[in-house]
């Protein structure tokens, strides 16, 4: 399996499951200048990342469908929740992240996609920050009482880990939101978090 990324972009939490699982895997770097080539495109015609690649040539792409791959090729790492219900809490939490969360830091990192005004730009980044502040809210009230989002580790957490890095570093606030600090500590100290982290460079 070679895993295509840009470093600290969510497919981070593709190739941290690819090191919790254990098995052996390739990683390429996609250069940003390069997610718009022919060949990138013919990857993944959506010009984005992740795209995992088997050696049979087969790509994947989309996040929640490579991380539910990869939870399904690999069951005995325990991934992807246990039985019917475990994997339906398990992909509630991912499309959280994936469809509610995600797109709203869209215009934090790129506001002139949105409008070419620039004083504008910043209001919509502003306002996008503080509009992501409620979502944190509930991911910290989910992890309640537990070290994982559904209550054992899954696939739903690295791509949590990533979304709190980028509000960590754009500045959303997180006061008092004590168990997503606690959550993003016990990331930090995982082993294949810092594996995955020290192979993107970061």
């Amino acid at each position: 399996m070679k895993l295509y990324y840009l470093p600290g972009a969510c497919s981070l939490s593709d190739h941290i499951v690819l090191e919790w699982i254990g098995q052996p895997y390739e990683i390429h770097r996609v250069a940003r200048e390069e997610l718009g080539s022919p060949d990138y495109l013919r990857l993944n015609p959506s010009g984005t990342v992740p795209v995992l690649q088997e050696p049979d040539g087969w790509t994947l792409t989309e996040n929640v469908a490579i991380l539910n791959y990869l939870a399904d090729k690999f069951p005995l790492a325990g991934l992807g929740g246990e039985g019917a219900r475990g994997r339906a809490e398990v992909n509630r939490w991912l499309a959280f992240l994936n469809s509610d969360l995600h797109p709203l830091f869209k215009p934090v990192f790129r506001p002139e996609r949105f409008i070419d005004d620039e004083a504008c730009q910043e209001k919509l980044r502003a306002k996008s920050l503080q509009r992501l502040r409620p979502y944190f809210e509930r991911l910290d009230a989910q992890l309640h009482g537990r070290d994982w989002l559904t209550g054992t580790r899954s696939f739903a957490d690295p791509y949590l880990f990533v979304v709190l890095r980028w509000a960590m570093a754009k500045g959303v606030d997180l006061s008092g939101l004590d168990q997503l600090a606690r959550f993003h500590q016990r990331m930090m100290e995982d082993a294949g978090v810092k594996a995955a982290m020290q192979q993107e460079g970061l």
